[in-house]
Formats: C-alpha cells, sequence, structure tokens
C-alpha cells in the first residue's frame, strides 16, 4: 500500500493557500504584517505537517502481534 498522489497535492495546494496566498491578500490594518501574516503562515505550515504525519503514519500501521489460542487463554485467565 502506498501514498496516492492525489491527496498529497490536494492538501498541499490547500494549506500552501493558507499559508502563501492569505497573507497576501489580508486587508490593511495595524496587525496586518505583524501578526495576522505570521498566524496564517504558521497555521497552513502546522496544519500541513500534522496531516502529513497522520497520512504517512496509515502507509505501516502499527499492529500488535499474532497470538496463538494458548496465550489468550493465559492471558485471559491472568486477567
Amino acid at each position: 500500500m502506498g501514498a496516492a498522489a492525489l491527496p498529497f497535492i490536494i492538501f498541499t495546494v490547500f494549506w500552501g493557500g493558507v499559508g502563501g496566498v492569505l497573507p497576501l491578500i489580508v486587508p490593511k490594518g495595524a496587525n496586518r504584517g505583524k501578526i495576522i501574516q505570521v498566524i496564517l503562515m504558521l497555521t497552513g505550515v502546522c496544519c500541513w505537517l500534522f496531516w502529513l504525519c497522520c497520512y504517512v503514519a496509515q502507509m505501516n500501521p502499527l499492529i500488535g502481534p499474532k497470538l496463538s489460542k494458548y496465550h489468550v487463554l493465559v492471558m485471559a485467565r491472568q486477567w
């Protein structure tokens, strides 16, 4: 199971727009260059990175060991 290119492209374009395009079209104001643009850029980067980590983690999920019936019965009896 490999990574599909379409979700990667869609989310990269979306969060790239949030972090790259929206800061340029923020209305003029006292906080435009100082706070709002930086917040939008950090939001785009952090959300994209969080999505990427979740997406990549699904490619090789952590699955527990396969136990025999004997070991399952022993565990059930002891717990």
